[in-house]
């Protein structure tokens, strides 16, 4: 690992060595592997000590000169309360909107009606000159982009000045759902053709969407979940291929969505390796590289039941680490998401800890702060190697959607998270408020009234799903 301190290693810096003997002398025999050394779950090596990274160049977000975007998430089953909170949020300086409808594999049992009526009374008073409005992956993905290209006409607005995400991912819902609507072939050879006017539009933003959150919340490691990301991107760019349709016009249009967690530098480090990963791709594709575009959310799997107001900390380091890492828009999921459906307060809270990071701490004025960081830069670098191998295995199982189909990428994610859950079973990890300091008692939580939505059960190909699953649910604690 380049910049990593080695403790079998030769150290000609005497500074270094002068540390490794007072390291030595403070361990008082104990292991400098077992004491100082640690590993990611993809058996990255963390050392105690880099040195500062000299050749390291930054990774700035796409629009470097302004701030991320604040998105919130609308996900209340009922129209009327989610076109409130749409107005509130965007009153109090959210500014992004993240639509959720039901059947996203990230709805979690909820979601808005997935009709036009809904689209367009959640957005009807949004000022979207100024507000990106983005859809969360689902199965009806690509009826809801005409929906939404509809409401926009109806509204006389420009779609070239907007920002707009269309989110579709056909992995994410196959991973998420277990269902397709249609075969894997008919979806490759049909997708290009029915994206056509989109790009002969000209609307900004994202139209396909490579979101690695559904594996995340599954279980799978930060590699994991980067090359299967890759691995979808790549998918999209085959399908334009085989179409005949100019790639050089095709990848801007290629969006990412990825998990953040409680883990600050490997949530930093992935959204760093995420961006050298998709500039690695297009290079191999002999196309201008185009900076990639990148939605994080805080994530599901590390939120608690037990004691929620510590999420409210989880959630505060892993928006951070979104940030710090670069993302382009960010969306915290509020702490009491493991009871039911948000309330007013849970959302304020997820709400204004962006604007605080933003507009109080000021993280957005500088671009690529962890640029240097010896360790930030070699875990990044270790990451994109890890990464890379997972989308090479991938695509040797002939692609995301056949490695799905024939549940290799499933067998992979699962190993991953039952040797998470062994070391928390075996005290080896802690999760503060659940395992480590519980509470005597758990005080009543407000959450909104509303029925869970059904699963999805439609599809043509089918998979073994990938269903979300929380830490604290997986090591048999309260949920």
């Amino acid at each position: 690992m380049a910049g990593a301190l080695n403790h079998d290693a030769e150290l000609p810096n005497p500074d270094r060595q002068r540390w490794l003997a007072v390291a030595e002398k403070a361990l008082a025999g104990g292991s400098f592997e077992e004491k100082l050394v640690s590993h990611t779950d993809d058996g990255i090596r963390i050392e105690p000590l880099y040195d500062r990274s000299v050749t390291a160049e930054p990774l700035a977000r796409a629009n470097p000169g302004s701030p991320w975007i604040v998105s919130q998430r609308i996900d209340d089953p009922d129209v009327g309360r989610a076109k409130a909170q749409a107005l509130e949020d965007v009153a109090q300086g959210a500014t992004g909107l993240s639509l959720v409808f039901e059947g996203a594999p990230n709805a979690f049992g909820y979601g808005l009606p997935r009709t036009a009526e809904a689209l367009e009374t959640v957005l009807d008073s949004v000022p979207l000159n100024r507000i990106q409005v983005r859809i969360d992956a689902h199965p009806w993905s690509r009826a809801v982009a005409d929906w939404l290209v509809a409401f926009l006409g109806k509204r006389r607005s420009d779609p070239a000045k907007l920002n707009l995400s269309f989110g579709i991912d056909p992995a994410a819902i196959f991973a998420g759902t277990g269902r397709l609507r249609m075969s894997i072939e008919a979806l490759q050879a049909s997708m290009p053709q029915s994206l056509a006017h989109f790009f002969s539009m000209g609307v900004p933003g994202v139209l396909l969407e490579a979101d690695g959150r559904v594996f995340h919340n599954a279980g799978a490691t930060e590699a994991q979940e980067l090359g299967t990301m890759m691995a979808s991107a790549v998918s999209y760019l085959r399908m334009f291929e085989e179409a005949r349709q100019p790639l050089v016009y095709a990848a801007p249009h290629i969006g990412f969505a990825l998990s953040v967690d409680q883990d600050q530098f490997a949530s930093m480090a992935k959204v760093r390796a995420l961006r050298r990963l998709w500039a690695r791709v297009q290079e191999a594709c002999s196309i201008a590289a185009s900076t990639a575009n990148v939605h994080a959310e805080t994530s599901f799997r590390m939120m608690t039941s037990a004691d929620p107001e510590t999420n409210i900390l989880r959630t505060t380091i892993a928006s951070f680490a979104a940030a710090a890492g670069g993302a382009d828009s960010i969306s915290i999921l509020p702490h009491t998401i493991a009871h039911g459906l948000p309330a007013g307060f849970a959302r304020r809270v997820a709400r204004n800890t962006q604007l605080i990071m933003a507009n109080e701490s000021h993280i957005d004025h500088v671009a690529d702060p962890a640029c240097g960081s010896g360790a930030v830069e070699a875990l990044t670098a270790e990451l994109c190697e890890a990464a890379w191998e997972e989308f090479q295995r991938i695509e040797a199982e002939g692609g995301v959607l056949s490695s799905l189909q024939q549940g290799h990428i499933q067998k992979r994610v699962q190993a991953a998270s039952a040797r998470r859950n062994a070391a928390y079973q075996a005290c080896e990890r802690a999760i503060i408020g659940t395992t480590l300091h519980p509470l005597k008692s758990e005080r009543p939580v407000e959450t909104l009234a509303a029925e869970r939505r059904p699963a999805v059960t439609e599809g043509v190909a089918v998979c073994e799903p990938l269903f979300p699953i929380r830490l604290d649910q997986s090591i048999g604690a309260a949920s």
